[in-house]
């Protein structure tokens, strides 16, 4: 197929979350915190947790099968991964999820960019579709960032959960309805070690020297996270809306990566968008990393709030630093 004028078009939703909840008033009982303590800074109540036995690979393989069955297919030319935890860090955790989903066979990769996982998972895979190598991409986000956590850091463990969403995406044309545009992405290095794990990679085990325990767990430096978050997230927000022949103003619906609830009503304000626009889900599940935006999808979906026809941006901030954001009308796609 020829890649001239095509376009990467959603087809198909998919998601899932662990079963087990953990409340704050759970996490009260095990941590210096309360309640009231995380809802002020947060504005979440519980979160998603995986059972013992259960990786990032279980998640993933759930919303993909979930997403094929919302598209209506049960085949997939790509497999593309948002993960910033990997099964195993070699090999890849996509092509086994793909095996599992009986696509063997098909190309496979993972995409490490930690919140903005998802959104550069889409603009690569509409790289796949507009360059003729694929017809349908399934793209997932999906992270278990429970299992990376300092067990009594209660900044961390209030704040994330774990989760995994996906979406189908086919090729078609430009000026239909869940035709992905206006794509936006950037990062800056420099700004590295404000969100990482600190060990395990090559960094650390190229000193030849062991890891401290407290390097092995996820860290971010909440303050200039902050700051840094809303600064590029509005920007991001701001140059796909242009793209679109609009602003902000114009969009029905701003989708952003669930980090905070006070980082989304500080985007709303700055870019100048009443906070009602922008769907959330992060009091029920937390910040679930790179499953974030194809989760708050399914949801918005579900109970009304993202409705066919809305102009939608889709947006996130995560380590790296990474940053980006890509818009849409949103199609007649029902999540399974």
């Amino acid at each position: 197929m020829s890649g001239t004028g095509r376009a990467a078009v959603v087809a198909g939703l998919g998601a899932w979350v662990p079963p087990a909840a953990v409340t704050n008033d759970a996490l009260a009982r095990q941590l210096d915190t309360s309640d009231e303590w995380i809802r002020s800074r947060t504005g979440i109540a519980s979160r998603h947790v995986v059972d013992p036995g259960t990786a990032t690979g279980d998640l993933a393989v759930e919303a993909g099968r979930r997403a094929l069955k919302s598209a209506g297919t049960d085949v997939a030319d790509a497999v593309v991964l948002a993960t910033s935890t990997p099964d195993r860090p070699c090999p890849a955790t996509a092509p086994e999820v793909a095996s599992r989903l009986g696509l063997t066979g098909v190309c496979a990769f993972d995409v490490a960019a930690v919140c903005t996982g998802f959104v550069y998972a889409l603009g690569v895979s509409a790289g796949l579709v507009a360059s003729g190598a694929a017809r349908t991409v399934l793209v997932i986000g999906a992270d278990t960032f429970s299992t990376i956590l300092d067990p009594a850091d209660r900044t961390t463990r209030a704040i994330f959960g774990d989760g995994a969403g996906a979406v189908v995406l086919r090729a078609g044309d430009p000026d239909e309805p869940g035709a992905l545009l206006g794509l936006h992405l950037g990062s800056d290095g420099s700004r590295s070690d404000l969100i990482q794990v600190a060990a395990g990679g090559s960094w650390q085990r190229s000193t030849g020297l062991p890891a401290e325990e407290a390097a092995t767990y996820f860290t971010m430096e909440g303050r200039p996270v902050f700051a840094e978050a809303v600064r590029h997230m509005a920007a991001s927000v701001e140059a796909t809306a242009a793209v679109l022949g609009g602003t902000p103003a114009d969009v029905d619906r701003i989708v952003l990566h669930q980090a905070n609830a006070r980082i989304l009503a500080a985007v709303a304000e700055r870019v100048g968008v009443p906070l009602e626009r922008f769907p959330s889900n992060i009091e029920r599940v937390g910040n679930t990393v790179a499953a974030s935006v194809p989760l708050v999808l399914a949801d918005a979906v579900a109970d009304g709030t993202l409705r066919p026809g809305h102009r939608v941006v889709l947006g996130g901030f995560g380590g790296g630093l990474t940053w980006g954001s890509v818009g849409l009308v949103w199609p007649e796609v029902v999540p399974a």
